[in-house]
């Protein structure tokens, strides 16, 4: 049976997706009928749900693998935080290397730049997301890094800090190399991160075509031309690899928006990582409901203070909080507020106090968040607090 982890609890969504594959509670079989998932015909696979920040299905996505040009997914991740950095800029024009223009012979794919062009920042990430130019990547990486050793270095410091296991990067482009190695869960973890760090660079990924030097290439990516839902992201294919997609949609439900994303590796050809990425995404909409359970800082419950310049304190969810529950099973999940009591000033912003725990009608958890402080409470003056001492006391 599968079901649902739940892979973060923290306040902001960029730290969200930074613990993407650290589950704070995972629970595998959190309701009575869980969903089956389709049959996949992949290697491993995992689909996750941004809004709630679960796994909805998953097979072998620890597993080490070969990520193919799924790579640039982390090499668009450092290039894009180097323009936020401004350290780069799209109008920037970025010679090309005699290390660069050597991609030619490395028979992957290419934007086709030469030593004597200068193409601007934006025309390289047009170029590297989506021709999957091994040459327009190793150009960025050069131009961020300095050289493609420091990248590459970046990029493995980038996947230690957001506590990547099973990803090691060896090279920019995804070409098969040793030591080279991704897992499906870490894949998504990337993924998730542009789409949620990054929006504004995000458009990227939806472009079905790009031209350049009058060589006009296609987006692999075939299901951007099929499910108008589908607004990115990225494909990749070497003999060791088998073809693999990652697959973004976001569709209208009647809760709101949700945002899924999968990662499908090792398929047996263009049509199945599509296709596969189709089955995945459309049972994820159509067998699981995303639930708003709370709101950001609004507060779960109001509670009294001691010792304070304010008699009580509100307290709620670090962030708004969203939990993805088989179809139909929304309203019948229960909530449980277990907090600090007696409450003493002074209280911070932010400060964990308790925690709230949802689970269903049968009291399966689901998942546990920190109850936290919404509004800072200050240490009263010394009356008031030699007053609340006696009031506790008696109590």
């Amino acid at each position: 049976m599968r079901g649902v982890g739940l892979l973060v609890t923290l306040a902001e969504p960029m730290k969200r997706f930074l613990v993407l594959c650290v589950a704070l509670a995972t629970t595998l079989c959190s309701f009575a009928q869980a969903p089956q998932p389709p049959e996949i015909a992949a290697r491993s696979y995992i689909l996750v749900d941004l809004q709630s920040q679960q796994v909805l299905a998953e097979r072998e996505a620890d597993a080490r693998a070969d990520p193919a040009s799924l790579t640039k997914l982390m090499t668009a991740y450092l290039v894009f935080s180097a323009i936020r950095d401004k350290k780069l800029s799209l109008e920037q024009t970025l010679p090309v290397s005699q290390r660069a223009w050597a991609e030619r012979k490395g028979g992957g794919s290419l934007m086709f730049i030469d030593t004597t062009m200068t193409p601007t920042v934006d025309e390289l990430l047009k170029g590297m997301i989506v021709q999957s130019g091994n040459d327009a990547s190793v150009a960025l990486a050069e131009a961020v890094g300095g050289s493609l050793d420091a990248f590459v270095a970046m990029m493995n410091k980038q996947a230690q800090a957001w506590g990547l296991k099973n990803a090691q990067f060896r090279n920019v482009t995804g070409l098969s190399e040793p030591g080279h190695y991704a897992s499906a869960r870490d894949v998504a973890t990337v993924a998730a991160r542009i789409i949620t760090d990054f929006p504004d660079f995000y458009p990227y990924y939806s472009m079905r075509q790009y031209t350049y030097n009058r060589i006009k290439q296609d987006n692999r990516n075939l299901l951007l031309g099929r499910d108008p839902t589908v607004d990115g992201m990225k494909t990749g294919y070497t003999e060791a690899a088998g073809y693999c997609l990652v697959a973004s949609a976001v569709r209208e439900m009647p809760n709101g928006k949700r945002r899924l994303v999968s990662v499908v590796l090792g398929t047996a050809s263009r049509e199945a990582r599509a296709a596969e990425s189709q089955k995945l995404l459309n049972w994820g909409f159509q067998a699981w409901d995303t639930v708003r359970l709370f709101d950001a800082g609004k507060p779960v419950v109001t509670v009294p203070v001691w010792k304070g310049t304010a008699a009580e304190a509100a307290l709620g969810a670090p962030g708004g909080l969203f939990v993805s529950v088989p179809k139909g099973e929304g309203d019948k999940l229960k909530t449980q507020v277990e907090r600090t009591d007696p409450l003493l000033a002074p209280l911070s912003q932010g400060q964990q106090v308790g925690q709230i725990k949802v689970s269903t009608a049968a009291g399966t958890p689901v998942v546990t968040v920190p109850l936290v402080v919404l509004q800072p409470v200050e240490l009263a003056g010394i009356i008031s607090r030699t007053w609340d001492a006696l009031r506790l006391w008696i109590k």
